[in-house]
């Protein structure tokens, strides 16, 4: 915390807000935390920076899975065109769970791609899964394998490699 006073002591503003977001990375951190950090970069007009924590903001209150997301090349899966980095998009993903007709009960997480290359058809990525409903995907551990639906066909699978539960979650 101290690097963090003297970054603003000297109006290092990006610098201080960046030692605070590896603080965030080393120790799970509240939702009220990364929401602080999410106004500070709004305030320094930080576009992308805000949709970062505001992400890590939603991470901290439902959890997240960490994958590995492999998609089907074009024409063997439901994608044709690259996936942009960020959280725009919230696919559907076959957990294994089956409606009382037996068919896949599919549920519903917004997609990070690491990084800041688009993920073309036929690439793999390292991922960060934001469950719509958390209690859905509880069952979930690194080592399975979940399948990614836009549409028919599947679109890719993914690996779960790290599942963090929500900050103070006791279940």
């Amino acid at each position: 915390m101290t690097d963090v006073v003297e970054y603003l002591k000297h109006d290092e503003w990006e610098m201080a807000l960046l030692l605070l977001e590896e603080l965030g990375d080393a120790h799970p951190q509240s939702p009220e935390f990364w929401g602080l950090l999410a106004d500070a970069a709004r305030l320094m007009w930080l576009k992308s920076d805000v949709a970062w924590y505001e992400w890590r903001r939603s991470e901290a209150r439902t959890g997240v899975f960490l994958a590995d997301l492999h998609l089907l090349p074009a024409g063997e899966g439901s994608r044709a065109t690259p996936i942009s980095p960020g959280g725009l998009l919230r696919p559907m993903w076959d957990l294994g769970r089956y409606t009382s007709e037996g068919e896949p009960l599919l549920s519903i997480a917004g997609l990070w791609i690491e990084g800041r290359d688009s993920l073309k058809p036929g690439g793999c990525a390292s991922v960060r899964l934001l469950p719509l409903t958390p209690e859905h995907w509880r069952h979930l551990k690194p080592g399975d394998v979940i399948a990614m639906h836009e549409m028919r066909p599947p679109t890719g699978t993914a690996r779960i490699v790290e599942v963090m539960l929500p900050a103070g979650y006791t279940g």
